[in-house]
């Protein structure tokens, strides 16, 4: 079977061809620069091709995706029929979608009427739709929801403590992000461990980061929000804080509060506390050099990260498994050292040895823990095949 996974921004567009059943990937790439010049970057049976191409619309990059999976020479198809259908990553369901779902008109509608609560990505996400709709109109259209796995959260999760009114006329609640990812981590630390009713907590941990209460493979709760600005501090986002804070820098510096929340999204985290970059990598080699802003950027990190364990373990009722994942959860063993630190008393115990993995997915945790503690490196675009695949079938 092969489920095209398209993941549309306002002015790119990436996309892998793949098999939902095995995982092989046999085509993706980029268009980049979309309503610009264009440009499509496209990597098939081990070859990188780089081409300029018109797309003053997503529709001239779609159609330029179509044109390199079938080229004689760079192509992997013979026919776009061969696709048997499109999984589009959308970013925002709202309260009106708890899980992935054939795209029809009502979609369309559902998710036009989500743009407020995800206005820098669901109308790229749209653009994406109409575009394959038009090219591939026999072609079943798969929406799946960054929020939805997310939706199972009780209320006193999802809730905030504000007037009733903004939930029931505005939807502001809870959410989170990541969801596919958290789905797809989930279902594996379920498969490793043998047990369907697994206590986890996920740490999706990068330049965006995000963690998630799971029992059951039922979300319980998630660190970010209404917006993906909540939870712990991130590469230029700040994390949780004070919403007074917001007022006191408008108010002192005649600032608006879009202006402020900018700040807030692009100019906080690791790389306001460093003084130096956004980039762990950077952060933790100039920390290793003795730069004291950057290990403070760290252990903040680590702090929050550890603080969001201990809370959810008692969400939770107890703790089984905890799975790091994503760039920095994946990759950097040093950090998932600093946030085990001291989290002995939860019966979580790192093997030094273990630990030492890059990019692959090993249980990090010693024998005698109590819970296991695994790095899953995360695959968002097999997930959204997987979903797709289910619903098509």
């Amino acid at each position: 079977m092969n489920i095209l996974v398209i993941n549309a921004g306002s002015s790119s567009l990436k996309y892998q061809l793949m098999n939902p059943e095995t995982g092989d990937v046999s085509a993706k790439g980029l268009c980049e620069r979309i309503g610009i010049d264009g440009r499509l970057t496209h990597n098939a049976n081990g070859t990188k091709t780089v081409k300029e191409i018109a797309m003053p619309t997503h529709g001239e990059a779609i159609a330029a995706v179509m044109d390199a999976l079938v080229d004689a020479e760079i192509g992997v198809i013979k026919s776009v029929a061969e696709i048997d259908a499109v999984g589009h990553r959308v970013v925002h369901g709202g309260n009106k979608f708890a899980d992935s779902c054939i795209i029809d008109e009502a979609v369309i509608k559902g998710i036009e009427e989500c743009i407020p609560l995800g206005p820098l990505h669901n109308p790229a996400n749209l653009l994406g739709i109409t575009a394959c709709q038009k090219l591939m109109p026999t072609t079943p259209q798969v929406a799946v929801f960054d929020t939805a796995f997310h939706m199972t959260m009780p209320a006193e999760a999802y809730r905030y403590a504000i007037p009733t009114e903004y939930y029931e006329n505005d939807s502001l609640r809870r959410y989170g992000f990541h969801g596919t990812s958290h789905k797809y981590v989930t279902n594996r630390a379920i498969a490793l461990t043998g047990k369907a009713d697994l206590k986890v907590v996920n740490c999706h941990l990068g330049n965006g980061s995000s963690l998630s209460a799971v029992k059951d493979g039922k979300c319980q709760d998630t660190s970010m929000g209404l917006t993906p600005l909540a939870g712990v501090p991130m590469g230029t986002r700040s994390g949780d804080l004070d919403a007074g804070v917001v007022q006191f820098i408008a108010n002192k510096y005649g600032k608006t509060v879009d202006q402020v929340l900018n700040e807030l999204n692009k100019k906080s985290g690791v790389l306001a506390i460093s003084g130096v970059s956004s980039d762990f990598r950077d952060i933790e080699e100039q920390a290793t050099a003795g730069n004291a802003d950057c290990e403070l950027a760290l252990e903040k990190f680590a702090y929050e990260v550890r603080k969001y364990i201990g809370s959810y373990a008692a969400v939770l009722g107890g703790l089984d498994c905890l799975v790091f994942t994503a760039g920095v959860g994946e990759n950097s063993a040093t950090m998932r050292a600093r946030i085990c630190k001291n989290l002995e008393y939860l019966g979580i115990k790192i093997d030094a040895e273990k630990n030492k993995i890059r990019g692959c997915e090993n249980k990090i945790s010693t024998d005698d823990s109590a819970v296991q503690v695994w790095v899953i490196p995360t695959n968002e675009e097999l997930m959204i095949a997987q979903d797709t695949a289910a619903l098509v079938k």
